[in-house]
């Protein structure tokens, strides 16, 4: 009988599996784009999560969110990604933090001995404090850009920061960064995708108690669809695997069949 993880061990072999499990990685946000990340890391079987996030389960998040069940409503969702991920592989170490990420609360996120950073925020200053972090510390790290918005799932990208396109967030990010005088070479998630076609009312202001977080000011409510957030989320969990390997999944070099 085949083990949970031995059909992964067939793709990156026992030395990366077992990296793998050594590891500790950062989620940071786990909403639409974050849930997901978890859930591959998960299955990726990586040993050490601490996922991060202030926020509870709304209704509105039931069209897009991995974890926004009708019976998870009201519930936190950093408890939810833990009790999730160890359901999934009950040999991870999970820690759950339900805070709010800003400048006061870094040291807390970024405690102790972290191999990656998944940044999955989706509220600009929590999201410039979180990067300006782990640059400033040199740590690795892979950011999510506008996932909203989008509608094209094969205009989904990998890249550095500075080398984005079509994507207000990350233009607004470059800015922010230049300023404090920090690098722009961080790896994101993004689309290049344009947005200007869309109608007006995908990207109206939310004045929705619901849609209103209890820290920071009313933040843009924006139209998104589920299949796009999670395509953001499990390529962002993807490319921080290939980055724990050394930059790669597959353990042997394919050779052509032909």
């Amino acid at each position: 009988m085949e083990s949970q993880f031995s059909r992964l061990e067939r793709m990156i072999g026992t030395a990366g599996l077992a990296r793998l499990r050594r590891a500790r990685v950062v989620v940071a946000g786990l909403g639409a784009v974050g849930g997901y990340a978890v859930e591959a890391l998960a299955r990726f079987g990586v040993g050490r999560l601490r996922v991060v996030d202030f926020d509870r389960v709304r209704p509105s998040n039931l069209n897009r969110q991995l974890l926004a069940l009708h019976s998870t409503v009201g519930q936190s969702k950093a408890q939810l990604a833990a009790a999730r991920a160890r359901d999934i592989n009950p040999a991870c170490d999970v820690e759950p933090l339900e805070l709010f990420i800003h400048a006061d609360t870094m040291d807390q996120v970024l405690a102790g001995d972290v191999d990656l950073v998944i940044d999955a925020i989706d509220s600009f200053s929590p999201k410039l404090e979180l990067l300006a972090a782990v640059l400033t510390k040199n740590l690795p790290a892979i950011s999510c850009m506008g996932a909203a918005l989008r509608t094209d799932p094969t205009a989904v990208r990998v890249g550095p920061l500075e080398h984005t396109i079509h994507c207000p967030l990350a233009r607004r990010m470059r800015k922010a960064l230049r300023k404090r005088n920090l690098p722009l070479s961080l790896p994101c998630v993004h689309s290049i995708e344009p947005v200007d076609h869309l109608p007006p009312a995908a990207g109206v202001d939310g004045d929705d108690d619901q849609e209103t977080y209890t820290r920071g000011r009313l933040r843009r409510s924006l139209g998104s669809l589920p299949t796009l957030t999670g395509i953001f989320g499990l390529t962002l969990a993807n490319e921080a695997v290939r980055m724990l390997l050394g930059g790669k999944i597959v353990a042997k070099k394919v050779t052509s069949d032909e």
